[in-house]
């Protein structure tokens, strides 16, 4: 017996095109590409920031945002968001109707490293400006000191790495993936720094003394085990400003072969995914990364920019979800018919 194909159970709604994910050019998720700030009018902004420069031991992850925008293309359907079958439900509908836009890459500035950090913020801050979130997809973990910069206190910053990053600066050395939160732990906007999923047999008795003594707080992969999110989440008040920093080797070695990086003993998908949920569920996430992917050393299956893209792709769901981001959001439209009404009266 052959299918129905007007049957509505094996067919779906037509489109115009069916545009498979190695068709078409590749912005994030399909969204509008939006290059001018000045005129960016969106809810979410995906920012890419190719540079590897702070990578001491192997480059690569300068390819990262593009790898991660291609696989982000495997999970647009012509319905509109993404469908979770074990929700039974759909996220992102209304963002992916045109309030997620792509606004392209920061400029990089090959060995000007200062020049490059200053365009990665100029771009933040003008997505800031604009009031939607920034999404930011590096690159090297180098690239979060200048993006947070960009953003007003005070703000929670939560570090997911298997490292502390937390390198003193000697040599002159102070901008690689390795200097990035000792750099923003002293923001002034920055009311606190929690360092989550820290294992790494690299890091130095230095390291772990110095941001303790900063008053950072450190979770080592042993204690987020015994305790879970609240270990995490306890300390910072209810509804605080959140900034997000995932770098893609907090997760096991086994699932991560696309970062020079990658540490043994991380965490699972299921505990990555659980504990950013609660972060959405707890927390105002006001912009997030997610750095170290290296697309060179991911040959083959291209898994580690595809699980990169997977994350990014569930955790918007996530706060997207939330009560406190849809009333943000509905501002956020009242004062778009406001401006749009204003200038129509005006032209006219």
């Amino acid at each position: 017996m052959t299918d129905n194909p007007t049957d509505p159970v094996t067919t779906s709604a037509p489109s115009q095109r069916l545009d498979m994910p190695f068709v078409g050019i590749p912005s994030f998720m399909r969204a509008p590409v939006h290059s001018d700030l000045h005129s960016l009018d969106a809810d979410i902004a995906v920012l890419g920031v190719p540079t590897d420069e702070g990578s001491p031991f192997m480059p690569g992850s300068r390819f990262g945002p593009r790898a991660i925008r291609e696989h982000s293309l495997r999970f647009v359907s012509g319905e509109g968001g993404y469908y979770d079958p074990q929700r039974g439900r759909r996220f992102l509908q209304r963002e992916m109707g045109g309030l997620i836009v792509d606004v392209g890459d920061a400029d990089i500035l090959p060995t000007n490293v200062s020049g490059t950090f200053d365009n990665i913020t100029e771009m933040t801050s003008g997505i800031l400006a604009a009031g939607a979130m920034p999404v930011v997809i590096g690159g090297d973990h180098a690239i979060t000191f200048p993006v947070v910069r960009a953003f007003g206190g005070p703000l929670h910053v939560i570090h997911l790495d298997a490292h502390f990053d937390y390198t003193p600066f000697v040599h002159g050395i102070m901008h690689s993936n390795s200097n990035a939160f000792r750099h923003i732990r002293k923001l002034a906007q920055v009311a606190s720094l929690c360092q989550v999923g820290i294992r790494s047999l690299r890091s130095t008795e230095v390291m772990h003394r110095d941001s303790v003594a900063d008053g950072n707080q450190v979770v080592t992969m042993d204690e987020f085990r015994l305790h879970g999110a609240p270990v995490v989440l306890d300390t910072i008040p209810k509804n605080a400003s959140c900034y997000v920093s995932i770098d893609i080797d907090v997760l096991d070695l086994s699932l991560v072969p696309g970062c020079v990086s990658a540490e043994p003993d991380g965490m699972t998908y299921r505990e990555l995914r659980d504990l950013l949920t609660a972060i959405a569920e707890r927390t105002d996430v006001t912009g997030f990364d997610l750095v170290e992917v290296n697309p060179q050393l991911d040959v083959a299956s291209g898994v580690t920019a595809y699980l990169a893209a997977h994350i990014v792709v569930d955790f918007l769901g996530r706060i997207c979800d939330q009560p406190r981001w849809i009333e943000k959001s509905a501002r956020r439209a009242q004062k778009r018919a406001a401006r749009r009404h204003a200038e129509g009266v005006h032209d006219g």
